[in-house]
């Protein structure tokens, strides 16, 4: 069990660097909102960087996968049933998350092909870009629907486990709470999503922090 809960912390520190570097590095410098010319242009000039984030996230949701299977052997004692469910919420969201990824390489190929685009003009090229650029934040919103369930039972799990403090379990379900939250603010109410954000970054950040550094640094005992 201390195994298998101290390469989840590993692969949870890769998702939150590779998470972070895609968002952080690539999308914020590259994107910009509104503007869907100076997008296309970053792109161009900034091809490789963009490929590399490509390449980022996909590491990201292959490490999710790893953490949905890991996290269901170290919390299957608690209980089997949810600790399942939690990790086919969390597959679900990695599932979603890696079709997604389509809208993301989607420019690129859009604004390197050169005459096989030809009967469209290279105006709208650049707002078909920007619209799958803008897909694809909204396909992490959708995914953030799934995790955010799965947090929620994560979180009452490791509530429960006798091997896991209770204020653990209480950051992750809050975690999962304000995902769902930032998810439904979105679509239902997108003039609010920059308070819903802030709600995601203090808390969910910290939580999943605090997650993967307590797998990392503790562990739990063995059986």
């Amino acid at each position: 069990m201390k195994t298998n809960a101290r390469t989840a912390g590993v692969l949870y520190l890769i998702i939150i660097l590779t998470g972070l570097f895609s968002e952080m590095f690539v999308r914020s410098t590259i994107i910009v909102s509104g503007d869907a010319t100076a997008t296309a242009g970053n792109i161009l000039s900034n091809s490789f960087l963009f490929r590399i984030g490509f390449l980022s996230d996909l590491i990201m949701v292959m490490s999710d996968v790893g953490v949905a299977l890991l996290l269901y052997l170290v919390l299957k004692p608690v209980n089997q049933g949810l600790s399942m469910l939690a990790a086919f919420f969390r597959l679900a969201q990695a599932t979603v998350l890696g079709i997604n990824l389509l809208n993301y390489f989607m420019p690129i190929l859009l604004l390197s092909a050169g005459n096989q685009f030809s009967t469209f003009s290279p105006d709208q090229i650049n707002e078909l870009t920007l619209l799958f650029l803008n897909a694809h934040s909204y396909g992490y919103l959708i995914s953030g629907v799934f995790f955010g369930i799965s947090c929620v039972i994560l979180g009452h799990l490791i509530y429960k486990a006798e091997y896991f403090p209770k204020w653990l379990g209480v950051l992750v379900l809050a975690a999962g709470i304000s995902y769902l939250i930032d998810c439904l603010v979105n679509f239902l109410f997108p003039e609010l999503a920059s308070t819903s954000e802030i709600l995601v970054v203090t808390v969910a950040v910290v939580s999943e922090l605090s997650l993967c550094l307590f797998l990392l640094i503790k562990g739990v005992k063995d059986n």
